[in-house]
């Protein structure tokens, strides 16, 4: 019987999320180039099989998974790319990389953030600099932590993208005996929502490090599910059901589970750490910090009523106390 070729794949961030999706992908027929920033981890991946910095517990299959430093040998040769890395990081992650490099290649973007000043989705910010039509582009949505994926706790991933063959092909790469797939065409309402459930996570964290209860927070997500639509249906106008697991699952996830970084973050600040504290304390990137800047502006040509974004904004940006923006806010949900 003929065995078919693996498929060939490159995946840019060495973080916690790359390496929850590079144990996924080990599971099938796929040959993974794994780029990584630092190189002390890139060592210690070929020597000993697991990453150091995140997600140490999981072993990486090396017979499957080639791990470099240079980001244009991890391109060659790959048909797919996964970006991987926080949305404030991805220009310089792929410094050097020209759009011939992208040529034939299928992008991945598992990244659930916002190109800071820019103001750009992944998605929009790799066509324009890259010349990847939209077709050959898809996300990753959850609800799915990466903490959760390294314990092979069973969890589901939506795959989006415009082009139903593009989303069925990735949803089959990352199916596995833990994860299951479902393929989707939403792919600007995902990839917004995405945005938007982590600046919730940041609201829900910092109301409870002020000391808020549950009661208070189911009233909070409750109240943000109807911003997202709001926001999303005003900028990307598409019959969509919000209740399904790649919008409201993600935001209940994001808000509530404790491996939730942006929640963490949030949390901080609610307990009186400043940014840069807080910041120093996770040793990750929380995108909801950069996102609210975005969806903030961007929402200065739509006007949208979004009293929850508007807090958080002010909060992190204007440095408003939590308690006094807080107490505002709960006067405005119902």
């Amino acid at each position: 019987m003929k065995v078919s070729q693996p498929v060939r794949l490159t995946m840019v961030g060495g973080g916690s999320w790359a390496t929850a999706l590079v144990k996924i992908l080990s599971e099938n027929n796929v040959s993974i180039k794994w780029w990584l920033r630092k190189t002390s981890d890139a060592e210690h991946i070929k020597k000993f099989g697991h990453n150091p910095s995140y997600l140490s517990d999981v072993q990486i299959n090396t017979r499957k998974v080639k791990v470099c430093t240079k980001i244009r040998e991890a391109f060659r040769d790959s048909e797919y790319v996964v970006l991987a890395v926080p949305a404030a990081f991805v220009a310089d992650a792929l410094t050097g990389i020209k759009p011939e490099h992208f040529t034939s290649k299928c992008v991945i973007s598992a990244i659930k953030g916002m190109i800071p000043g820019a103001n750009q989705l992944v998605t929009d910010w790799v066509s324009e600099q890259y010349g990847v039509p939209s077709e050959r582009m898809s996300v990753i949505a959850g609800p799915c932590h990466a903490e959760e994926v390294a314990l092979e706790k069973y969890s589901y991933l939506t795959i989006a993208s415009p082009d139903p063959a593009c989303a069925d092909t990735v949803s089959n790469l990352l199916r596995c005996r833990f994860v299951q797939t479902t393929p989707v065409d939403d792919i600007y309402g995902i990839e917004y929502s995405a945005v938007m459930k982590n600046i919730i996570a940041l609201a829900c964290g910092i109301t409870r490090g002020l000391g808020y209860g549950d009661n208070f927070q189911a009233v909070l997500v409750s109240n943000a599910m109807q911003e997202i639509k709001r926001f999303v249906d005003a900028i990307y106008p598409k019959h969509r059901d919000l209740s399904g697991s790649a919008y409201l699952g993600d935001l209940l996830v994001t808000a509530y589970s404790p491996f939730s970084r942006n929640r963490t973050f949030g949390t901080l600040i609610g307990r009186g750490y400043t940014i840069q504290s807080a910041q120093a304390e996770m040793n990750m990137i929380a995108e909801g910090y950069y996102a609210v800047k975005s969806i903030y502006e961007i929402n200065r040509r739509f006007n949208v009523k979004m009293p929850i974004v508007d807090a958080v904004y002010t909060i992190l940006y204007e440095k408003a106390a939590p308690t006094t923006e807080m107490n505002a806010l709960k006067e405005l949900l119902t």
